[in-house]
């Protein structure tokens, strides 16, 4: 068979590019900064700040050169720092709790400020892993997180409070409700907008492009670029000029579309990292939305043939849509990564936040999509007076579904303060606009109570 790329193709990712909107959405670089860490609060934030300069201060150039020589839009430059409750651990031993509580969110702001300078949208990073427990510097992380998400503008952060093979951290989940209900109140543009910046997750992705629930994994390599891919309006496109296929022709139509826009990723990807010296992770096969015409999965589910976004049909359309697209994906990157499937969150898919608006659309819903998706409870708003262990109480169902059926997901809840269900909220650029989603002001508040670890589910009886 021959290897050569036939003209057709190329016109085809040609089209997609120039009247589809086919972009990356992300260049991720990965930072070890494990070096950075001492006892001296000082040292800690020199060392990150020197990390960053000296590895990332070519990133967003590079991107743009890649951008302009290939034709390609490339949304965002981010970087994924080692979680930093490990790196700070010395740190948070040598002072007290206060104090320590004070230095994490002074190095959250440094870091915030160089990332400003050298052109950077996003910083991940700012979290913990505690799905085994949480250590002392883990737990001061985590009450810092109001103060450093409210006080700068590209920090996330990100708790993973559960795995398959170490089961669920309840503890952890029931500070992460009284968390997000104070980001949400504090929140500076009035909105609860900063609580966009904090995924609670489970099964946690190593090589996430995407944030806020991206952050560099302990077994990489010291310096990586992740892409992140995106394309619904391509798929959306090309589903509609097909409307006689059957379902398996339209799975193979996806899965042949999935391969040219992950393709395109990976050239990219392998790019920009030869250009600034660090090491080529993988592509994030995800469809990721975005706030603009023809930019949602949603309507991608209903050019399927779904009558409206939540109705019966929902889940199995979204099963079909996930699974041609990594049947695709897989064969045109060297390596996949991140969450991989396609992205539902309410405020960044136009079609999402009418579903939700029309009431075809609920918290239910939501939940028994992610069983299929890519994340999970994602950009989702509340009401801003949903009492904390509500907000503990659903995360704990997302993270479930996750530990039950093996696959990472991600919770992005944002309280709006004085919102009621129904009410429209700007959160602005890729955040979106979304619609205030009805929750129960009950949850499980007794069962959060009881504390402790849930066992690992039986999947992890696998060697």
């Amino acid at each position: 068979m021959s290897s050569k790329v036939g003209i057709d193709e190329i016109l085809e990712t040609v089209d997609m590019i120039a009247y589809k909107h086919l972009n990356i959405r992300t260049v991720t670089l990965g930072l070890n900064v494990l070096d950075a860490a001492s006892p001296s609060p000082g040292v800690t934030r020199r060392r990150v700040v020197e990390k960053m300069l000296h590895e990332a201060g070519g990133l967003a150039e590079a991107v743009d050169e890649i951008s302009g020589e290939y034709g390609i839009e490339i949304v965002n430059s981010r970087i994924a720092l080692t979680p930093l409750a490990i790196v700070t651990a010395p740190l948070v031993a040598s002072v007290d709790g206060a104090r320590a509580k004070e230095e994490l969110v002074e190095l959250a702001k440094e870091i915030d400020g160089i990332a400003g300078d050298i052109g950077i949208d996003l910083v991940g990073g700012y979290g913990a892993l505690v799905h085994k427990g949480e250590t002392v510097a883990d737990r001061v992380l985590i009450a810092s997180i109001p103060d450093a998400l409210t006080s700068t503008g590209r920090i996330c952060s990100s708790i993973n409070v559960a795995d398959t093979r170490s089961g669920i951290n309840v503890d952890a989940i029931a500070m992460l409700g009284h968390v997000i209900s104070e980001v949400g109140k504090r929140s500076p543009e009035g909105h609860g907008a900063a609580c966009a910046r904090l995924m609670v997750l489970a099964n946690a992705p190593e090589d996430n492009p995407f944030m806020a629930g991206g952050f560099h994994g302990l077994g990489s390599a010291d310096k990586v670029v992740n892409v992140g891919v995106s394309g619904p309006a391509v798929l959306l496109a090309a589903i509609r000029n097909a409307p006689d296929l059957d379902l398996r022709g339209m799975a193979e139509l996806v899965k042949r579309t999935a391969f040219k826009i992950t393709r395109l990723g990976e050239l990219v990807g392998r790019e920009i990292a030869l250009r600034i010296g660090a090491e080529f992770g993988a592509v994030d096969l995800s469809l990721a939305p975005a706030p603009a015409p023809n930019e949602s999965v949603a309507r991608i589910l209903e050019a399927m043939g779904v009558e409206s976004m939540g109705l019966p049909g929902s889940v199995g359309a979204l099963m079909i849509l996930v699974d041609s697209i990594k049947k695709g994906g897989v064969m045109a990157a060297s390596r996949t990564g991140g969450f991989s499937g396609a992205f539902i969150p309410v405020s960044e898919d136009p079609g999402m936040s009418a579903a939700v608006s029309n009431g075809t659309l609920t918290i239910s819903g939501l939940l028994a999509l992610t069983a299929v998706s890519a994340t999970g409870l994602d950009m989702v708003p509340i009401p801003g007076d949903t009492p904390p262990d509500v907000i503990s109480s659903l995360i704990l169902d997302q993270v479930a579904i996750g530990v039950a059926v093996d696959k990472s997901v991600g919770v992005r809840l944002i309280p709006v303060p004085g919102a009621k269900p129904g009410d429209k909220v700007n959160f602005g650029g890729l955040f979106g606009e979304g619609v205030v989603v009805d929750v129960p002001h009950e949850g499980s508040g007794p069962l959060l109570a009881r504390g402790g670890r849930v066992p690992p589910s039986l999947l992890t009886l696998r060697n």
